[in-house]
């Protein structure tokens, strides 16, 4: 039977690495190649593609209707990507395509849509899926179908200035155990930016003011939040994925962290933009009396990107990281061995030095000087008068050892 002539059918995707799958984004090209083996000669009616790309969530919930009476709610949604068919092999007029025995290949292509996609998803309640089926027609057999999924990767960029801005928050919370309450603990953090990629370290300050009369453990932790969306109904499945303690508290007592370090661990890009799907991410502070919870814990959000902070993209970091940023890059622009400098009497007229000289020179106030940006200095340093120093020939001769003032 011809059935038995089809030894395989497998989908291949072109991939710039040969041992790690392609990931794509938006408007990106979709390449590849549909492989079919035969033991023996075979007739072929068609051969075509589909890629398809689709969101979807789909959960139940048991509903009461009286005292014995109970059905079950069904909740689904979905919202589609892509939709790209292409036709692989197809006689004309009907006819069929007779191939021989042996390895047929059949490339494809085409091209993501240039609107944003979503980033691939697998979550409890629903998921965002990218695939390619091919399906193979032959007379007097059954349709012969295979499907192959692939990765799309929408990037964040988080070298933006809604995502470089500082995230602070105060948030004063009752310790509270059953109905007794046992006093207030005042918690302030802050974080020196929103967007962050997954490896990277958080600095977490904050302060800790525990006036209740019972030991407290300070905890910041990092929260995933997957939120579906179907027939205006949410469905919610958080988890924590990463958790920084600190040191006991005691009461009447304060705590200050200085950029304690928390690490976020391999985990996916925020999903923002699919309307029934979310993925959202939070850092949180919570100190715990006696493995009792306060209420309302302190969070601030964070937005988990693709493309890392660039050295040179970061406007929220300290004025000394900075300034250590810029003087790596000055220093590597310094050769080795600098050229000596010109004389001095090559640049400066005696008319220019005499003035130099008599003219008085009003103290200078440097105490701002970390707090304005390092290029308005270096300006500024160009048109001052240059320092003098002196230089001694390293080969000095018997008689002509002389002395030259230079300016650098």
């Amino acid at each position: 039977m011809i059935f038995d002539k089809l030894k395989k059918l497998y989908i291949v995707f072109d991939s710039p690495e040969i041992d790690s799958p392609p990931v794509f984004s938006s408007g990106d090209v979709v390449s590849g190649k549909v492989v079919l083996n035969l033991s023996g000669e075979s007739k072929v009616q068609s051969l075509k593609l589909h890629a398809e790309g689709f969101a979807k969530v789909h959960w139940t919930e048991s509903r009461s209707a009286g005292s014995s009476t109970a059905y079950t709610q069904n909740y689904s949604d979905e919202v589609e990507y892509l939709n790209r068919r292409e036709v692989l092999l197809q006689a004309d007029n009907g006819e069929h395509t007779l191939l021989s025995a042996g390895r047929h290949e059949f490339p494809f292509s085409f091209q993501l849509p240039e609107e944003t996609l979503v980033t691939s998803f697998e979550g409890k309640h629903g998921s965002i899926r990218y695939w390619v089926k091919v399906k193979l027609h032959r007379p007097w057999a059954t349709v012969r179908k295979i499907k192959k999924e692939f990765t799309v990767i929408e990037p964040i960029d988080i070298n933006t200035p809604a995502l470089l801005a500082p995230q602070a928050g105060t948030k004063d919370k009752m310790a509270r155990v059953w109905y007794r309450n046992f006093g207030q603990v005042s918690i302030t953090a802050k974080i020196d930016r929103k967007g962050y990629t997954p490896g990277e370290v958080i600095p977490v300050f904050a302060e800790f003011d525990n006036a209740t009369s019972r030991s407290v453990v300070p905890k910041a932790y990092i929260t995933q939040t997957q939120t579906f969306i179907a027939r205006g109904t949410m469905k919610q499945k958080q988890a924590v994925v990463a958790t920084l303690s600190g040191d006991v508290v005691g009461a009447q007592r304060r705590e200050t962290w200085h950029g304690r370090a928390i690490k976020i661990p391999p985990v996916g890009p925020s999903i923002l933009q699919c309307r029934i799907i979310k993925v959202e991410y939070m850092l949180r502070d919570m100190p715990p009396i006696d493995n009792e919870k306060l209420i309302r814990d302190q969070s601030l959000p964070l937005v988990m990107g693709t493309i890392p902070l660039h050295p040179f993209g970061s406007r929220t970091s300290s004025v000394s990281s900075q300034y250590s940023v810029n003087l790596e890059w000055l220093r590597m622009a310094i050769p080795e061995q600098p050229e000596p400098p010109p004389d001095y009497s090559s640049v400066v007229t005696d008319e220019e030095a005499e003035r130099n000289i008599t003219a008085p020179h009003p103290e200078e106030d440097l105490t701002g000087i970390m707090e304005h940006p390092l290029r308005a200095f270096v300006q500024e340093f160009r048109f001052r008068p240059p320092p003098v120093y002196c230089e001694i020939d390293p080969n000095p001769q018997p008689l002509n050892m002389r002395r030259r003032c230079m300016t650098c």
